[in-house]
C-alpha cells in the first residue's frame, strides 16, 4: 500500500494516510532515474488493485475500451467505474471493493428488483439498487458504513428510516468524478502492444 500510494478502493476511503506523500518526497531526494515502463507499471498496478482486477480481466477491459468510440482512457475508466462492486462502494454500503464485492457474490443486493450476483455486472443509468429484504442482508449492510462519504454525482443514495438503503444511477461517469489520483493514459500505453 506505501508503494502504490493512495487506493481508496483498495485500503477504504476513509483510511487512507500520507503515507504515499512521504514516501514521494524520499524518492525524490534519492534521485534514482526511473524508466518509462515502471512508471507505466505502477500506473497499470494502481488502477489493478484500486479495482481489485485481475491482470486478464484489465486486459478485456482495455481491448473492450479500444473499440468503443471516444477517448480509451476514459471510456476504460467508464467501463471499471460503472462496476456493480464500484457502485455499491461509492454508494457507502461496503467500506472497500473487496466487500462490496462480497455483499454482490453473497446475493445481499437486487438490482431492479433483480438478485444479482456478479460483482462485475455493469451498471446503466436509471438502474436502482436496493439491499434484499432479508435479515442476513440487512446485517451485512449494517455492518458497513452507510453514506458515511461524498458519493459522486453520477449516484444518488437516500436512506429512508424504515426502508432499506437505495442507490440510483443518475447518468454515465465522466473523468472529473472518479476520484482516483491515476493518468489512465499510462495503462492503456502499457496495455499498447497486448490489445
Amino acid at each position: 500500500m506505501r508503494r502504490l500510494k493512495n487506493l481508496p478502493g483498495f485500503a477504504g476511503k476513509e483510511k487512507t494516510s500520507n503515507l504515499g506523500e512521504l514516501r514521494i518526497a524520499g524518492d525524490q531526494s534519492a534521485s534514482k532515474k526511473i524508466s518509462q515502463f515502471c512508471v507505466r507499471l505502477e500506473a497499470k498496478q494502481r488502477l489493478r488493485f484500486n479495482y481489485g482486477l485481475t491482470e486478464r480481466q484489465l486486459l478485456k477491459y482495455v481491448r473492450v475500451a479500444k473499440k468503443t468510440r471516444g477517448s480509451t482512457g476514459q471510456v476504460l475508466l467508464q467501463l471499471l467505474e460503472m462496476r456493480l462492486d464500484n457502485i455499491i462502494f461509492q454508494l457507502g454500503m461496503a467500506s472497500t471493493i473487496p466487500a462490496a464485492r462480497q455483499l454482490v457474490s453473497h446475493r445481499h443486493i437486487l438490482v431492479n428488483d433483480h438478485i444479482v450476483d456478479i460483482p462485475s455486472y455493469r451498471r446503466k443509468p436509471k438502474d436502482i439498487l436496493t439491499i434484499r429484504n432479508r435479515p442476513t442482508s440487512r446485517n451485512a449492510a449494517k455492518s458497513e458504513s452507510l453514506g458515511g462519504n461524498e458519493t459522486p454525482d453520477h449516484l444518488i443514495l437516500s436512506l429512508p428510516k424504515n426502508g432499506e438503503p437505495t442507490g440510483l444511477v443518475n447518468h454515465m461517469v465522466n473523468r472529473e468524478s472518479v476520484d482516483l489520483n491515476i493518468n489512465e493514459l499510462l495503462v492503456v500505453e502499457y496495455y499498447s502492444r497486448k490489445a
